[in-house]
């Protein structure tokens, strides 16, 4: 029975031997076994495509409406929302104090006046007097000195006026461009503060201006499209909108900013589009569209040979039996294919199917001898 017994775990250790092999020998196998793949070559496309970035309405003037004058509101002109006219009454604060004290500053300069009169009337014949000896001299300069001080005190009087006057004129807010006013912050009666309290803002409508960050690498491009004579139906810039639909005008170029933000390597956009039926509002964010200048000699290849990692473009690139993962910069996808911007080059091969298996540095089955791939086509391994 022992013997038996002994032959059992003998046997027995024997098979688990051989499993362990076959299993080391399955798992080496693959390893060693290169991956078929499909190939495509990649040839220069045309293709009409537009580059999108993220982008913000902005007007080209606006202001936030602040008293000058301390005081209550006391009438209000213009409904919330409406489009305003430069020169347009829009808010009074209580002018009765500012009239009152505007009043007085000018019965005082009239009174300086009188006074500078009687002044020169009275240094006229005095000096008329002291031709012939006829009063001392010391009531000539008297005289003058009182002129003097008349004299002054008609331009005291002159200057106040004018300070009292503009605070008059300040009890009095007007629209100072063409615009649409937003929510009034303050209500008939409220109690404002010179320089602090915000009543509201105006905003410029028509035309309006779109803001957009561009790469500083493209810098060149869309100096060249600033410069450019463009028709003003020109279709090289159009806007997006949130609902996804396409605003009907075209826009042009207005500036580039002056410089380079360092810290994203980008520079500040400004493309300035009509709107007369004011769609466009301020602040409205959307995407802008840049139709690509030179749509000949494009890369263009096929989507699914493009794998996405983290939010980064790689595909497999043919070098010899192996590949190499290679890092892309894509733009729009047309049709079955999506456009390259950076990372290959004309005549390059790629892996189409069979991208599961791969990774950096796979072998791939090689072509059959002699067999080559054609330009623009996909072949299999």
């Amino acid at each position: 029975m022992k013997k038996y017994l002994y032959l059992f775990v003998i046997a027995a250790g024997i098979s688990v031997l051989e499993i362990g092999c076959g299993n080391d020998k399955a798992q080496q196998k693959p390893m060693n076994m290169a991956v078929p793949v499909s190939v495509y070559k990649i040839i220069p496309e045309t293709a009409t495509y537009f580059d999108n970035y993220p982008a913000t309405v902005t007007p080209l003037n606006q202001v936030d409406l602040r008293p000058e004058v301390s005081g209550y509101i006391t009438d209000i002109y213009f409904k919330e929302g409406q489009h305003v006219t430069k020169g347009m009454k829009l808010y009074d604060i209580d002018q009765r104090q500012y009239k009152a004290a505007y009043d007085q500053s000018v019965a005082n300069l009239n009174v300086a006046k009188s006074n500078f009169d009687k002044a020169q009337q009275d240094y006229n014949r005095y000096s008329e007097l002291a031709k012939n000896d006829a009063i001392a001299r010391q009531v000539l300069e008297h005289s003058e000195a009182d002129l003097q001080t008349a004299k002054m005190q008609v331009t005291a009087a002159e200057s106040n006026v004018k300070v009292v006057e503009t605070n008059f004129r300040y009890s009095v807010i007007y629209a100072s461009f063409d615009g649409t006013i937003g929510i009034s912050q303050v209500k008939l009666g409220s109690s404002v503060t010179a320089g602090q309290t915000l009543l509201n803002t105006i905003s410029s409508d028509n035309p309006m201006g779109v803001d957009f960050s561009v790469d500083e690498k493209q810098i060149n491009r869309f100096t060249y499209l600033m410069q450019s004579k463009r028709d003003s139906r020109d279709s090289t810039f159009s806007v997006i909108l949130p609902d996804q639909t396409i605003y009907p005008l075209a826009g042009r170029i207005s500036f580039i900013d002056r410089a380079v933000d360092p810290q994203t390597g980008t520079i500040r956009t400004r493309l300035i589009f009509p709107n007369p039926k004011n769609i466009l509002r301020a602040g409205l964010t959307c995407n802008v569209r840049v139709r690509n200048e030179n749509a000949e000699g494009s890369i263009l290849v096929p989507f699914k040979a493009v794998v996405e990692q983290m939010g980064e473009y790689f595909v497999f690139v043919v070098n010899g039996n192996k590949v190499s993962q290679r890092k892309i910069s894509i733009g729009n996808q047309e049709n079955e294919k999506v456009i390259v911007k950076d990372g290959l080059r004309v005549g390059e091969e790629i892996v189409t199917e069979g991208i599961q298996k791969l990774k950096d540095n796979s072998m791939i089955a090689l072509n059959p001898p002699g067999a080559k791939t054609k330009p623009g086509t996909t072949r299999s391994y």
